[in-house]
C-alpha cells in the first residue's frame, strides 16, 4: 500500500475535524474525495503532508509512519497543488523551479541543469511552456492551476494531493485540469488524491470514491457504489436525481428543484 490510514482522529486545538478515519491507497489509484462544506476534506490532505497533527490513529506512507519522514524526504515522495499556492509577481518558469527545491544538495543555491530539464519537461506535460516568461498574476486562473501542478510535478512525486483543483474555473479549463491529472495518473503511474466539489467531475475521473460527512467516512467505493439518490440526499441534504452517462456508464446527478 502507498497510503494507510489507521484510525486518525485530528483536528485545530480543540475542534476535533475528522474523527476515526481509516482507509489505505494501493499504488497508482486515483481516489477522490468528496463530502460537504465543513466535513474535513482538506483537513485530511493536510494531515497526510503533516501540516495538521494526529490526535490518534497513524498515517503509514509506503508503511512508514509520515511522522517519522524527514520533511525533505516526505516533500520527494508527497506533492502538493493547492489554488492558494502562488507568487503573483514570479516568473512561470521560476515559479515551477521552486518545486526542485526538495532535491536540492547541501549548500545549493542556484539551479543545477537537471532542475531545469526537469522543469522544462513537466511545463510540457502541463501544456504551459509558452507561459514560462509570463508573470503569475497574468495569466488566467485556469492557466495558474496548471503551473501549480507542473511546480508539484516538479517534485517528482510518487502520490500527488490536490485540492479542488477545478474550483472557480470555467467548464474548459475544468476538463484540461481533470484530463492532465487522469493522463498523469494512466501515463505515469502517479497515485493521486484530488479533493472536489463538482460529484460529476469526481464520478467521470475517479476510480474510487471517499465520502466524509460530520467528519467521518460516511461511504467508500467506485462512484456506481457512493453516488446514488439516497446517499447523496442523506449527506448533502439536497434532493437528486441520479442517471447513468449514455458515454461512460458513470453516475451523473441531475439536481431538482422543491417546485
Amino acid at each position: 500500500m502507498v497510503l494507510t490510514i489507521n484510525h486518525l482522529t485530528c483536528g485545530y486545538g480543540r475542534k476535533i475535524v475528522l474523527d476515526d478515519i481509516h482507509f489505505s491507497i494501493q499504488k497508482g489509484e486515483f481516489l477522490g474525495i468528496i463530502g460537504p462544506n465543513g466535513s474535513g476534506k482538506t483537513t485530511l490532505l493536510r494531515s497526510l503532508t503533516r501540516v495538521v497533527q494526529p490526535v490518534k490513529g497513524e498515517i503509514l506512507f509506503e508503511g512508514e509512519a509520515v511522522g517519522a519522514i524527514q520533511p525533505k524526504q516526505l516533500a520527494k515522495k508527497i506533492a502538493v497543488a493547492s489554488q492558494s499556492l502562488f507568487e503573483p509577481h514570479m516568473l512561470v518558469e521560476d515559479f515551477v523551479l521552486l518545486g526542485r527545491i526538495p532535491h536540492y544538495q547541501s549548500f545549493q543555491l542556484l539551479e543545477t541543469k537537471k532542475d531545469f530539464e526537469v522543469a522544462e519537461r513537466v511545463m510540457r506535460l502541463a501544456g504551459v511552456s509558452d507561459l514560462r516568461n509570463a508573470f503569475m498574476d497574468e495569466i488566467s486562473s485556469g492557466e495558474r492551476q496548471l503551473v501549480v501542478i507542473a511546480r508539484a510535478l516538479a517534485q517528482e512525486p510518487s502520490l500527488l494531493l490536490l485540492d479542488e483543483p477545478t474550483a472557480h474555473l470555467d467548464i474548459t479549463h475544468q476538463v484540461q485540469i481533470m484530463d492532465l491529472i487522469k493522463r498523469l495518473n494512466q501515463t505515469l503511474g502517479l497515485t493521486v488524491i484530488v479533493v472536489l466539489h463538482d460529484l460529476n467531475l469526481a464520478s467521470e475521473y475517479c476510480r474510487r470514491l471517499l465520502l466524509i460527512k460530520s467528519g467521518r467516512v460516511h461511504k467508500l467505493g467506485e462512484p456506481r457504489d457512493v453516488l446514488n439518490a439516497q446517499t447523496i440526499e442523506e449527506v448533502y441534504r439536497t434532493r437528486v436525481h441520479v442517471e447513468k452517462n449514455p458515454l461512460s456508464s458513470k453516475p451523473y446527478i441531475l439536481l431538482t428543484s422543491e417546485e
